[in-house]
């Protein structure tokens, strides 16, 4: 039901992409949407400031919300990510590359790190089981705004 976690299908995804291409929904240019899954998989194993943004009693349920079959909702607003941002690269090839390297470093991270657990913002302290289902339900969700699934 959601998109696979394996890095050449996903680079081969995002690769379809092109600079003018419009969101089904949001505000997002195709570039964007591309450095903010770059900036999400750098969530999962950076250090960062952000704070858990949710009660702590609500943990538990947004983590069974991960787990489930359930989609991200479209025009989901999170505080910690802006559609807005100043894209950084200079062309949606850099973009690609950018991304794969950090989803690289991540894999890495989680191989020598196997018991690490690191914050998310909305959904608490996550291992890397429930990191790469939840990028996967991220990409599933930006992927279909693009109309690359």
């Amino acid at each position: 039901m959601f998109f696979e976690s394996d890095i050449e299908i996903i680079i081969d995804t995002l690769s379809l992409i092109k600079p003018n291409d419009k969101p089904a929904w949001g505000t997002m240019s195709s570039q964007r949407m591309i450095e903010h899954l770059t900036d999400t998989v750098n969530l999962s194993y950076k250090k960062h400031n952000f704070e858990l943004s949710l009660p702590i009693d609500k943990v538990e349920r947004a983590q069974k919300f991960i787990l489930s079959n359930y989609e991200l909702p479209k025009n989901f607003k999170a505080s910690f990510a802006s559609a807005d941002a100043i894209v950084r690269n200079i062309s949606i090839d850099e973009a690609i590359l950018e991304f794969k390297k950090s989803w690289i470093d991540m894999i890495e991270y989680f191989k020598k790190k196997p018991q690490s657990k690191t914050l998310h913002p909305h959904f608490g302290f996550l291992d890397s089981d429930l990191w790469l289902r939840l990028h996967s339900k991220h990409f599933t969700h930006h992927f279909s705004q693009f109309n690359l699934i």
